[in-house]
């Protein structure tokens, strides 16, 4: 497979932008290992290899455990995933498969779970992740 297009280089300013929220998010208040948990259930539903590739490697960095990263895609069959967690995947799905929309049950849970501030990174975390996935994979950038 051929890479396409190279965003960064043809359309740098653009790119700045993505990568800002990225910054952004490194500063938020959002746990680092939540972060990647985002990153990679987005990434896995959206068939990203490229971030999956990058983000496993990162969660690993972290601390995250090979189980986990490899029950991830069925977490809601496990107890390996904390309260929060399991909110925060569920809405990771839901808004990641935004054409079946947010439910109100899943978002009441993740509401219930966090301050409005770390609810509002946590969305922007899903949104930033699913923009980069569409970009990778729409410009078939290549693992390694």
């Amino acid at each position: 497979m051929e890479s396409r297009i190279n965003i960064q280089k043809v359309e740098p300013v653009a790119y700045q932008a993505m990568y800002g929220l990225e910054k952004y998010l490194s500063t938020s208040i959002v746990n680092p290992i939540q972060l990647e948990l985002i990153k990679m259930r987005a990434s896995q539903i959206n068939g990203c290899a490229f971030c999956l590739n990058m983000h496993s490697i990162d969660a690993r960095k972290l601390g995250e455990t090979e189980q986990r990263l490899y029950l991830l895609n069925a977490w809601k069959e496990t107890n390996l995933f904390t309260e929060e967690e399991q909110a925060i995947l569920a809405l990771t799905e839901e808004v990641t498969l935004i054409s079946n929309h947010v439910s109100d049950a899943t978002y009441q849970r993740a509401a219930a779970l966090f301050s409005e501030q770390y609810l509002a990174q946590i969305i922007m975390a899903i949104v930033t992740i699913n923009a980069w996935n569409r970009l990778a994979i729409t410009a078939k950038v290549m693992v390694g």
